[in-house]
């Protein structure tokens, strides 16, 4: 498959990848592919800058999750929100990616501290629009192959079969199936049929789509998350300190937030609400 879209060379703006889908004619089936190095460079960046170290399985694993939901989101419709929360117990974490097409941004993080101990992890899917209500599915899962979680996933929940292969190191493809698919075709792929895709099958560019690691939070972003907190709430968090030091749920980024910036917020909050009286 080595088919490449000549939109491209514009991924470099911003540090966004192309995501190019092909609809594999006769065959009825979807092949999305892109080269998440950038990807995983900014990826990097955010581990250096905020000071995170991660055991080497567990970033390679977050890496493949940060590359299944990108490639998963290019299937959906744009306006859709995702976010996935893997529970693994062997190794015991949870690992959270979420993606937004129109904000054309991934993220995610993992979790290895307060990890519930259970009998089969957990795949949670949380899909939301900006005009509906959240959607939920729940899988249990098995082993530690985040490609195999998210195939799952799509068996169960989607209730279509989908596969992923590595390309190259850093250059995944996922094929999944649509109305009339060639299922039995689509079982029996392998990495040689990957390579040679574009020989054997008739492939139309569908779209492409741009996308960077970015989680997007600022101090600002994290106010709200606060905002409940009443007064004795807020001296217990700050224990008499003009700041402290909050972490990002989405990314693990680390914020110095002040407290007088949060008291700040707070009260332009309250004289909002009482404008709006």
């Amino acid at each position: 498959m080595s088919l490449r879209d000549e939109a491209e060379p514009e991924a470099a703006f911003e540090g966004r990848i192309a995501v190019c889908s092909y609809f594999v004619r006769e065959r009825n089936a979807l092949a999305v592919r892109a080269d998440f190095g950038p990807v995983y460079m900014d990826h990097y960046l955010h581990l250096m800058q905020h000071s995170i170290q991660m055991e080497p399985a567990h970033d390679q694993m977050l890496k493949d999750a940060l590359a299944a939901i990108t490639l998963h989101l290019t299937t959906k419709p744009w306006h859709e929100i995702t976010a996935w929360t893997m529970n693994f117990q062997e190794p015991l974490l949870n690992l959270f990616v979420t993606g937004d097409s129109v904000r054309e941004n991934i993220t995610g993080r993992v979790f290895t501290e307060d990890v519930k101990e259970s009998e089969a992890g957990m795949f949670v899917s949380q899909v939301r629009t900006r005009q509906e209500e959240t959607r939920q599915s729940i899988v249990n899962l098995s082993g530690d192959d985040v490609f195999g979680a998210v195939e799952l996933f799509w068996r169960q929940s989607e209730q279509r079969p989908a596969r992923f292969f590595r390309y190259g190191e850093e250059d995944i493809v996922f094929v999944s199936a649509q109305p009339q698919c060639d299922e039995a075709w689509l079982e029996a792929l392998d990495e040689v049929a990957i390579w040679n895709l574009d020989e054997r099958e008739d492939l139309s560019l569908l779209e492409t789509r741009y996308f960077r690691f970015d989680c997007g939070c600022t101090v600002e972003r994290i106010y709200p998350a606060l905002a409940p907190l009443d007064d004795v709430a807020l001296d217990d968090l700050f224990a008499g300190e003009a700041s402290v030091p909050v972490t990002c749920p989405r990314c693990r980024a680390s914020f110095d937030v002040k407290r007088a910036g949060l008291e700040a917020f707070l009260s332009e909050g309250k004289t909002g609400k009482e404008r709006g009286k």
